[in-house]
């Protein structure tokens, strides 16, 4: 198979974004309810990546933000179309294998999480079919499976999770994870979806931006030999532009190089790949780490200015 070969290219296009509305204040449910952008703040968002050329994006949950991201858009005639995700909430506790999961998950709120998960399930599939013009495909759990995560769930389920998914829509169904988990546990999954959701972060891994590129091609490559016939999207590639955890390799001048180069190869092997992300999520990871890197991916500030020229990183290279 050629490289061209296991490219997936999701409503043609190469080029997407991971979005999430949340600004400075605002969080998901943690336990004492959400704080959520307002109608009038996730238009200016769309409005904002409409400006930018950003056509295709991911959301990750059937919650109420995406409910009226998708109004949006239609209400609005947006030129967006959407990968809708459905959360999967954590069905074994991996306390032994999360870093940050310090005691186990108690049995009866892994109980819970399987009807939560259930209602999560039907309601994706009706966000699917009540925006069958905008959401060209639906995803299946995020980061679920690979061996660190802090909400798994067996495989076995997200494989039913997934039937369910494909028999009540007409939309294409994947699941997204880490490259390794693919290569190294996904077949059985693999057979199951229409193409296979891959997230890959070479700054993770210690690697310097001058293999930034390289190494991604290199994650994805595993995949393919390991899963051949399969087609590939990547759904999360992005680079930090602070983080405490690799200082040296976390920058603006990275990330601009990152995806410059990223979005040329994506463009070149026609794959569609989501930039992770559009703007910096304040509220992620440990509240006493401001320069934890999970705050810090987006392209944007969280008060909406560009941390550069976009173009700089996403305009097609001139010959």
């Amino acid at each position: 198979m050629s490289e061209g070969e296991y490219s997936y290219l999701l409503a043609g296009e190469p080029i997407a974004i991971a979005y999430s509305g949340f600004r400075e204040g605002q969080h998901p449910d943690r336990g004492d309810g959400a704080v959520n952008p307002s109608r009038a703040e996730i238009l200016e968002d769309l409005q904002i990546l409409v400006a930018h050329d950003l056509r295709l994006i991911r959301l990750y949950d059937t919650g109420e933000n995406a409910r009226v991201t998708l109004e949006l858009i239609r209400e609005h005639e947006l030129p967006i179309k959407v990968l809708q995700g459905i959360w999967l909430s954590a069905e074994i506790s991996n306390h032994e294998g999360c870093p940050w999961l310090d005691e186990p998950i108690p049995d009866e709120e892994l109980a819970a999480n399987v009807l939560v998960n259930q209602d999560e399930i039907l309601r994706g599939i009706d966000l699917a079919r009540e925006f069958a013009d905008i959401v060209v495909s639906v995803n299946v759990g995020n980061e679920a499976l690979v061996s660190w995560n802090d909400h798994m769930v067996p495989v076995e389920r997200v494989i039913a999770y997934v039937r369910q998914v494909k028999a009540a829509i007409e939309q294409p169904v994947t699941v997204a994870d880490n490259y390794e988990w693919w290569a190294e546990d996904g077949a059985a999954l693999a057979a199951e979806v229409d193409y296979l959701g891959v997230h890959t972060y070479p700054v993770w891994e210690n690697k310097p931006i001058e293999e930034g590129l390289s190494y991604t091609i290199e994650n994805i490559e595993r995949v393919r030999k390991a899963l051949p016939g399969h087609p590939i999207a990547i759904l999360e590639a992005g680079w930090a532009t602070v983080g405490e955890e690799f200082p040296e390799q976390a920058s603006i001048a990275n990330q601009v190089r990152y995806l410059r180069e990223l979005t040329e190869w994506a463009r070149a092997v026609q794959m569609t790949v989501f930039i992770f992300e559009a703007f910096d999520e304040p509220w992620k990871g440990d509240p006493n780490r401001p320069l934890g890197a999970e705050k810090h991916w987006g392209m944007f500030y969280v008060d909406r200015t560009p941390k550069y020229p976009i173009d700089q990183a996403l305009a097609p290279v001139k010959n």
